[in-house]
């Protein structure tokens, strides 16, 4: 018998700003962060011991997992939809 996790919530505002952003990554590349951010945000979450995946979460997910090619469009993307990311950078 395999162990069912219970699947995590997301911060409805985090999440409505974290969509926006990827709706505005260039297509080709859409995809695969968006793969790679929902994993990691997840994660930082369950790091904090919470069940809810809030805007921290996702910044630092964006901050980790996305390649530093493409630094310059996510901050720009960052500040359109109003993520407060200054203070998790590295």
């Amino acid at each position: 018998m395999s162990e069912t996790k219970t699947e995590i919530e997301w911060d409805p505002k985090a999440l409505l700003k974290y969509k926006e952003i990827i709706s505005k990554i260039p297509i080709f590349h859409r995809e695969i962060a968006k793969q790679v951010v929902d994993k990691k945000a997840v994660i930082n979450a369950e790091e904090r011991k919470s069940n809810l995946v809030e805007e921290p979460d996702i910044i630092r997910a964006f901050l980790t997992e996305v390649p530093k090619a493409f630094y310059s469009l996510m901050i720009r993307l960052m500040d359109e939809v109003g993520f407060d990311y200054k203070k998790y950078e590295g």
